[in-house]
């Protein structure tokens, strides 16, 4: 087997992705490129969004401070909260957040704002926001009921609302040099993150999907830990790969999935918030499960030594 570096990209947000980064950029063999959901409407990345009329910059940070070379420093210093200031618009949020607003405002370029504060931390890796436009998600439920925003639509499923569709309002479309970057990749990675407010609505950006699906090599699921609250009760791992497959239009080639939970103590806490491990489910034919045990300690947040294995195992299989 002739080993080459592969130019990966690796598609979420929230804290998944983050998480899946900081485990990956230590591998020699991968060149990583995060494309990041640009949809948050809660927190610091909300009221800036909607205070200085910047984009949402809180995933893009994360992103960022995860391929940082000196991670926990970055983080210590650009995820501190600023304190109370003469301008109540600019107190309570983190340094960082703050930093990549002023970044964008002063050169007028989401992705050039993205690119200095990437040379800044000394990234091992790119980030891309998937599209510059401002659009907001929009969910509607199976009882016919519907709501909009980032916020609004997690708390809908949270208190019991099975969602059928998702969209973009008013629809956007990707920026043409992360549409090149995600045309010239060698693989796909999707994941870990919550899947109707971080990872479909990546798809629904007009000319997401046919990026991807001009990508040569396989595209890769990280299934979720957990479900998430009571509208997804019956959601499973297969059910995922299956959504988006249809979003992509392109089969998912294989899906990573956590197959030891923790003890019950642990468990305890999450069924409080309605939240239970991820089924398997029926899993399309020609998908590749890789199981193994992914949680780590004791909160869900994926194991970062083992996912990184584990991707690299699934890769290495696949394209090489």
């Amino acid at each position: 087997m002739d080993l080459r570096r592969l130019n990966i990209g690796c598609f979420g947000g929230g804290t998944g992705l983050p998480s899946l980064l900081g485990g990956l950029k230590g591998n020699p063999w991968l060149e990583l490129n995060a494309v990041v959901t640009m949809f948050d409407s809660g927190g610091s990345s909300g009221q800036l969004r909607d205070e200085l009329g910047v984009l949402p910059p809180g995933d893009v940070l994360k992103c960022a401070l995860a391929l940082a070379r000196s991670e926990h420093e970055a983080r210590r210093i650009l995820l501190s909260r600023m304190p109370t200031l003469e301008n109540p618009r600019l107190s309570g949020h983190t340094g960082g957040n703050l930093l990549l607003s002023m970044m964008e405002q002063y050169t007028g370029d989401f992705l050039a704002a993205v690119e200095g504060l990437r040379s800044l931390l000394g990234c091992h890796g790119r980030v891309w926001p998937i599209t510059t436009g401002r659009s907001t998600i929009c969910a509607e439920y199976a009882g016919g009921a519907s709501t909009r925003g980032e916020v609004e639509v997690d708390r809908g499923q949270a208190d019991g609302e099975r969602i059928v569709r998702i969209s973009l309002d008013p629809p956007v479309r990707i920026h043409p040099t992360v549409d090149a970057t995600i045309r010239s990749l060698d693989a796909v990675v999707i994941g870990p993150g919550s899947f109707y407010t971080s990872l479909l609505p990546i798809f629904l950006v007009d000319g997401c999907a046919e990026a991807v699906r001009a990508v040569k090599g396989p595209v890769v699921v990280i299934a979720n830990l957990l479900t998430e609250g009571r509208g997804m009760s019956a959601f499973t791992a297969a059910e995922g790969v299956r959504l988006l497959s249809a979003a992509i239009g392109r089969p998912v080639d294989a899906v990573i999935w956590n197959n030891a939970p923790p003890s019950d103590a642990v468990l305890d806490s999450y069924r409080a918030e309605h939240k239970a491990p991820m089924p398997l489910g029926d899993m399309p034919q020609d998908c590749l499960v890789v199981e193994g045990a992914f949680w780590q300690a004791s909160y869900a947040r994926h194991h970062r030594r083992r996912l990184r294995a584990a991707v690299w195992a699934t890769l290495a299989r696949l394209c090489f």
